[in-house]
């Protein structure tokens, strides 16, 4: 059938690393789908980035491995705490036994492109730009396709299948009735970028000290900064002129120097309101949540884009041979959850545990505060200092996370 005549066999809403994945994936297996996406393009700046090993072996599964790697990315050993002290090794991706012993960091505009522009060397594989999923079809209780906006106007798509990979707002989830439940989150996260040097520091790396948490990701030219705030912060700080959080950056981030007057507004700050949530349920019949729509996470060592890559897989493997077969049960749709619940709720309980132990509700722009910060960072100085039981923990259980996954999917499709 062609998207013309309004039928597919599975129709996925949201070009995530999630709906991206999956839609490749059905397609190689000889499946017709399309994926619907609300935006003209993925250049949108301050997104997961982090692409982890377990991740890493699912694109060599694709065979796109080598591509990926030339993809302009940074590789990390390690995952980096700067305090004022010195450096503090989190945890070390360095395992002999790994093919792939570092975490990397790519634009996500670049990996969506690689994924959709494999995807679309399938004839039986659509990715509609400009098609925002506003409800569902449904027929006798059961989903049957999706009703989405274009520029020219509303069209339907059926398909025996419906999965909601549309993000942590997702609005296929509220249009199915199913609710997440909200574990709540103590942070919120600025986004904003400031130009590198060549005598910066090489690596991405976490500033780390009591109030400020800054991720600094090493984009070439620049300093993607990620601002980790508590919550409600961001509304208090904008009452002040932009200058306020440039005065942070200053005392927190000194080797920027004047670089911090590029921020020259608000409009140059993104906001990501941090969540941590699950559906009890994922499925319906006939429709189905995997990545942030099936559970949103901390922004805590990046594992939010990684577990969607493994849902989206998990989820290709259940329902591509009954998509085959023609008919897609509730059972194969509960596979997906039973598979995948376990390493949601661990990855959560251990982020939701450092949440608690980084951030606290000081006055930020605290003169005190500020000026007890030192005038210059040392990032060559190794240390070990004490720290609190959970991100003791933490520490030793994510480099082998990271490397291994807890429950790391392979494609059998």
């Amino acid at each position: 059938m062609t998207v013309e005549e309004g039928r597919v066999d599975c129709c996925i809403v949201g070009c995530g690393p999630a709906g991206a994945i999956l839609g490749l994936i059905l397609a190689r297996a000889g499946i017709d789908v399309t994926v619907l996406e609300k935006h003209q393009d993925f250049f949108r700046d301050f997104r997961g980035d982090a692409i982890h090993p377990p991740t890493l072996g699912v694109l060599e599964e694709l065979g796109l491995i080598d591509r990926y790697l030339e993809l302009p990315l940074q590789r990390d050993l390690a995952i980096k705490i700067v305090t004022n002290d010195g450096v503090l090794p989190l945890t070390d991706f360095a395992n002999p036994k790994a093919k792939y012993p570092y975490v990397t960091y790519v634009p996500q505009w670049d990996f969506l492109n690689l994924l959709t522009e494999e995807a679309k060397r399938y004839p039986n594989f659509r990715l509609l730009m400009q098609a925002e999923g506003v409800d569902l079809l449904s027929d006798e209780g059961a989903i049957c396709g999706v009703r989405y906006q274009t520029p020219d106007g509303l069209r339907d798509l059926t398909a025996p299948l419906t999965v909601a990979a549309d993000g942590r707002r997702s609005r296929m989830r509220t249009c199915a009735g199913l609710v997440p439940k909200d574990f709540g989150a103590p942070m919120d996260l600025l986004w904003f970028r400031i130009s590198r040097l060549p005598t910066d520091p090489k690596e991405t790396f976490v500033r780390l000290v009591p109030g400020y948490v800054f991720a600094m990701v090493q984009r070439g030219s620049y300093w993607q900064v990620g601002y980790v705030v508590p919550k409600g912060t961001y509304q208090k700080l904008r009452v002040h002129d932009v200058g306020a959080l440039r005065t942070i950056l200053r005392h927190a981030l000194p080797f920027l120097g004047s670089r911090v007057d590029e921020l020259q507004s608000w409009d140059l700050v993104g906001f990501l309101e941090v969540q941590v949530n699950r559906l009890t349920k994922w499925h319906r019949p006939g429709f189905l949540c995997i990545g942030d729509s099936a559970h949103a996470s901390s922004p805590v060592a990046g594992f939010g884009v990684n577990m969607a890559v493994h849902d989206a897989v998990a989820a290709a493997n259940a329902v591509a041979g009954p998509l085959l077969r023609g008919r897609v049960t509730e059972r194969d749709l509960a596979r997906v959850k039973r598979r995948r619940q376990l390493p949601t709720i661990l990855t959560q309980a251990v982020q939701r545990l450092v949440q608690r132990d980084i951030v606290e509700v000081p006055d930020l722009l605290d003169p005190e505060r500020l000026a007890a910060l030192p005038t210059t960072l040392d990032f060559d100085n190794e240390v070990d200092l004490p720290l609190p039981v959970a991100t003791r923990l933490f520490r030793r259980l994510t480099g082998r996370v990271i490397t291994a996954g807890l429950r790391s999917e392979h494609i059998r499709v």
